[in-house]
Parts: C-alpha cells; sequence; structure tokens
C-alpha cells in the first residue's frame, strides 16, 4: 500500500474528511503535517506519525523544513497527498517540498465511493 501525506489544518469539517480518508484505505505509512495547536489532539500509532510544522516561518524556510522533515521518512518513490486541510502556505510549502524530495504525487480524496485519486 502507499504512504499517504496528509496537511491537517483548522479547516471547519476538513479533519473528518482527513481521518476519514485514513480510515478507509490501508495506508503503509501516514504522515500528518500540522502546527503545534493541534499536536496534541491527534492519537499518532504505528502508521500514523505528527510532523509539527511552525506556519509563522516564511514560505521558503517552512518548504525547507518540511523537506527535510521527510526526507528519511518516505520509502517509496510516489506518496499518495491530501491537502483538504489546511492553508494555501501550508500547502505550496508541503507541495514544495515533495516535489525537491524527487517524489512523484497523487491527489487523493474520501468520496462516497472511497478513496479516489483526483
Amino acid at each position: 500500500m502507499a504512504e499517504l501525506v496528509a496537511c491537517l489544518g483548522s479547516g471547519k469539517g476538513t479533519w473528518g474528511h482527513v481521518f476519514g480518508l485514513i480510515k478507509e484505505e490501508g495506508w503503509e505509512k501516514v504522515l500528518l503535517i500540522t502546527t503545534e495547536f493541534f499536536k496534541d489532539k491527534i492519537n499518532s500509532g504505528d502508521k500514523i506519525e505528527t510532523i509539527v510544522i511552525d506556519s509563522d516561518k516564511f514560505l521558503l524556510e517552512l518548504t525547507e523544513d518540511i523537506k527535510n522533515r521527510l526526507k528519511d521518512k518516505i520509502k517509496g518513490t510516489e506518496v499518495a497527498l491530501s491537502l483538504i486541510s489546511g492553508s494555501g502556505k501550508e500547502h505550496m510549502a508541503i507541495l514544495a517540498a515533495l516535489l525537491k524530495l524527487g517524489l512523484g504525487i497523487r491527489l487523493v480524496t474520501l468520496t462516497k465511493n472511497g478513496v479516489k485519486e483526483i
């Protein structure tokens, strides 16, 4: 199964979508990128790892921080990516970090019929 990278921010109603996406698919690993405010609200487990970021950093610094924190955590050559939650700045930093790591990206969403690539 694939590895999932998901942004988890303060968007109303987006947490349910992200956790539904995690539950629906048998992901090999889930990397949740979130802020300090939310880290204690997430139950990390064997397959779920929380990566806490400082979204007050400038975009280039945030991108490098995410890249450095992800580089040893992803085994494959591509990841499934969910950006349904979080801010545009966080989304840009995550996407740029993954691309700088040379990873292929499959954007995924949760539908009535399960997880679908978009």
